[in-house]
């Protein structure tokens, strides 16, 4: 996965932009001002900080090398993706996780929202 393509994947979720609070190099993508992604979209390897249920996070460290505990992020719910060493497939299903994580922690009302057009 390129990062034109993570970048094109994360913002094509309902409500999904990306703004630019920490330095011009971080992309953080949110859904109702909410994080859901974090990635230095021209880091070398290319990473995405994600969010991920506990139990689950430990379990991907443990199976993936290319997965370790979130960078400056809390370890117990974030993990740090090095994309190039999983699967694309594996890569977007963890980023439609963590944009589904961070959904249902919204208030009803604004989830609501996000299922209209």
């Amino acid at each position: 996965m390129t990062p034109e393509q993570l970048r094109a994947f994360c913002l094509g979720f309902n409500a999904a932009v990306e703004e630019f609070p920490f330095t011009p190099q971080t992309s953080v993508f949110k859904v109702m001002g909410k994080v859901f992604a974090l990635s230095a979209l021209d880091g070398e390897p290319l990473k995405v900080n994600l969010k991920c249920e506990p139990e689950l996070a430990v379990r991907l460290r443990e199976e993936h090398a290319a997965i370790v505990p979130g960078y400056h992020m809390n370890k117990r719910h974030w993990n740090t993706v090095t994309v190039s060493g999983l699967p694309d497939a594996l890569v977007r299903e963890l980023v439609e996780d963590s944009y589904d994580l961070v959904v249902a922690g919204l208030p009803r009302a604004e989830r609501l929202r996000l299922d209209r057009p």
